[in-house]
């Protein structure tokens, strides 16, 4: 049996023997790109279903359909860890999208400071980005990504139970200090021009906040976003 090379994420159920449908531009990349023809094997998941090995069993360039013949492996979910950042320069939010869904995130959250450079983003292309990601990296799970708002509203609607780590460019004598027990949580990243003195105050007052020191050097957001995921995984998530 020949190795699948090619993994995509499909909208549609799978389940053995299941048509799946592909779309024209998956399509056009299997038969025009990568010159696939029927009986070649591929990987799909939908982010529900686990992962499954099919078969091409219609493939041209305008439409393809692939056949589920085994599941590979279950649906596996990352903890139950959100990440807050507010978006900065395109590049490096998307940075941040695909390495949030490298590291184990389950949901991403753009929020937006007082210092935040970016009023608007375009959540479907970063929607579109993390489904990029998860087809790489081999998840089966793609983390929503959900639309800006503001941080102070997000705050205000706080889910109890569900703590939160603040990265905190104040606290960078502090050592990263990740102490209790595992649970719902969430990691705050915040802007290029860090967080305002009323943002700060407000975190500051809120139970279930810890503020996070990153180490002695001031971290680029996208730096903080990945060495806060790396170290909160290590300590309670699924790397151990």
């Amino acid at each position: 049996m020949s190795e699948a090379k090619i993994r995509l994420y499909v909208d549609h159920p799978l389940s053995q023997g299941q048509a799946v449908p592909l779309s024209q531009d998956q399509a056009h990349y299997l038969v025009g790109v990568m010159r696939l023809a029927p009986g070649a094997p591929i990987l799909v998941f939908n982010g529900q279903d686990g992962e499954w090995r099919a078969t091409l069993t219609t493939a041209a360039k305008r439409g393809a359909i692939a056949t589920c013949q085994t599941q590979t492996r279950p649906l596996q979910m990352p903890p139950d860890l959100w990440l807050l950042f507010a978006p900065i320069k395109k590049a490096r939010t998307d940075f941040i999208v695909e390495k949030a869904v490298e590291l184990g995130a389950r949901r991403i959250l753009p929020v937006q400071t007082r210092h935040t450079n970016s009023e608007r983003i375009r959540q479907d292309r970063l929607q579109a980005h993390a489904l990029e990601a998860a087809e790489q990296c081999g998840a089966t799970y793609v983390p929503e990504v959900a639309d800006l708002q503001p941080l102070d509203r997000l705050l205000a609607n706080w889910p109890d139970g569900r703590r939160l780590f603040w990265c905190d460019e104040k606290a960078l004598a502090q050592p990263a200090t990740l102490t209790g027990d595992p649970g719902p949580a969430a990691i705050l990243i915040g802007p290029e021009g860090g967080f305002s003195a009323d943002e700060a105050k407000r975190l500051r007052g809120l139970p279930g906040v810890t503020p996070l020191g990153l180490g002695p050097r001031i971290l680029r957001a996208d730096t903080a976003a990945v060495a806060a995921i790396t170290l909160w995984q290590a300590r309670f998530g699924d790397w151990k």
